[in-house]
């Protein structure tokens, strides 16, 4: 094992391993771009739910059905599918129309999985 005589090595060795942890466990989602066209958002929404993603929460009466719009409806399950399949970048890329927040977007009984 190498022997690792710099103070400085050491501290830098020990906040790269906080930071690996900490990238590691943070917590992303998956959502629609602004730029998402109308009919790229419903072919995402067609897709993930094909995919087997639990798409009741955005049907009428759903946790997730307000506010009923595309947008919203398609970011709810580009997430859903993002969390299922492995949270990877291709699991969010959905043609270039899905990008990652970092803040949670649940809103009231609509609750993103994370």
């Amino acid at each position: 094992m190498a022997k690792i005589s710099s103070p400085l090595a050491l501290l830098f060795i020990m906040l790269s391993s906080i930071m690996i942890n900490h990238v590691a466990s943070s917590k992303t989602w998956c959502i629609a771009t602004l730029i998402a066209t109308n009919a790229q958002l419903q072919a995402n929404i067609n897709f993930a739910c094909s995919q087997g993603v639990d798409c009741r929460p955005i049907q009428p009466g759903g946790s997730c059905f307000i506010p009923n719009n595309l947008a919203n409806h398609a970011s709810f399950v580009m997430n859903s599918y993002y969390q299922t399949h492995g949270r990877t970048n291709q699991a969010c890329s959905f043609k270039n129309t899905g990008t990652f927040a970092a803040t949670d977007p649940s809103f009231g009984k609509c609750v993103y999985a994370s």
